[in-house]
């Protein structure tokens, strides 16, 4: 099983991808969250610069941010900068588009955005739009066409593994949603957490820096889907302070600080014992305990494991997962 790291897009994370490169990761994602983060395309070219051997990528693009063009390009121009290394990935927008306050793209409309960029990186015309167009690009200015690059498609329900298995190279999945995972080669689980030495406590201020803002994705996404909030450790406090927020602007307060840090309710939900569902919403645990886990996902037809650290020390959480998971890689 491949172990891969993810990122928060930050003017950070070339640093960070240089890290896990050095420590032996297989690959490096970046979110496409530009309501909260530098360009995704920029960043990724500043880690290809500054790394040799780890593939490369965004994870996951979100189809209503850009026209296809700009993606195909994006894609072509990293290709040329790293490449045999990248692979990019594609979802219908979580963070990505509902923090703006806008919808996710649908399955058609992902289905035939996917279908218009590999066309165009085949070096086709296609019809978008009401317009036809082409990959133009000279030389010097991209690889030449065919442009072979995986991609993946993030797929948690039925209509979306149609079109991951119609489309993708490979499923990139989250959340613990693994039941397709063996209908794919390439099936990758986005995870988060972090490794707890002999005796510190769940509720440590090292662990809610490393291990909240992913234990907070869960109540962010229970929110987002229509779930009970409520039914979480300290949920009512966090849907508190949501509804604090003015009707129309309440996706800013669920959004902020994703992924990277606590806003307000989820600091609100700590306080209250959201620290208690740690284990459930992440991988934190012992050493062995978390190898133990990362083989179950390999028996479940995971094949690539994507940790995202977080906190101040991001080198410190890159390489305690990297000792954990090698018993996995050689098992």
């Amino acid at each position: 099983m491949r172990i891969s790291s993810q990122f928060p897009t930050s003017l950070d994370a070339p640093a960070h991808v240089a890290v896990a490169e050095q420590l032996g990761y297989d690959r490096a994602w970046l979110f496409d969250t530009p309501q909260q983060s530098p360009d995704v395309w920029m960043m990724l070219a500043l880690a290809a610069r500054g790394t040799h051997r780890i593939g490369l990528g965004p994870g996951v693009l979100v189809p209503n941010l850009r026209h296809p063009m700009v993606n195909a390009a994006g894609t072509a121009t990293l290709a040329a900068l790293a490449p045999g290394r990248v692979a990019v990935a594609f979802g219908t927008g979580f963070t990505g588009a509902r923090a703006m306050g806008a919808r996710s793209s649908t399955w058609a409309y992902l289905g035939e955005y996917v279908r218009v960029v590999r066309a165009l990186l085949r070096g086709e015309t296609v019809d978008w739009d009401g317009g036809r167009m082409r990959m133009l690009h000279p030389a010097g200015h991209a690889p030449a066409r065919p442009i072979d690059v995986p991609i993946l498609i993030s797929a948690l329900g039925p209509k979306g593994l149609a079109v991951a298995k119609e489309l993708a190279d490979g499923l990139f999945t989250i959340n613990e949603q693994t039941a397709f995972a063996k209908e794919f080669s390439w099936a990758a689980l986005g995870v988060h957490g972090t490794v707890l030495a002999e005796g510190e406590a769940l509720d440590s201020p090292r662990v809610r820096a490393a291990a909240g803002p992913g234990n907070a994705l869960a109540y962010h996404a229970a929110y987002e889907v229509g779930g009970d909030v409520t039914a979480l450790p300290g949920g009512q406090a966090w849907l508190d302070v949501v509804n604090r927020a003015a009707e129309g602007q309440r996706h800013l307060a669920v959004h902020d600080q994703h992924l990277v840090a606590l806003n307000a309710a989820d600091q609100a939900a700590w306080a209250a014992g959201s620290w208690a569902a740690i284990p459930a919403t992440t991988v934190t645990g012992p050493a062995a305990q978390l190898a133990d886990r990362l083989a179950g996902y390999a028996g479940q037809g995971i094949t690539e494991i994507v940790y995202q650290p977080t906190g101040p020390n991001i080198a410190r959480e890159l390489e305690a997962f990297m000792t954990a998971a090698r018993t996995v890689r050689v098992g």
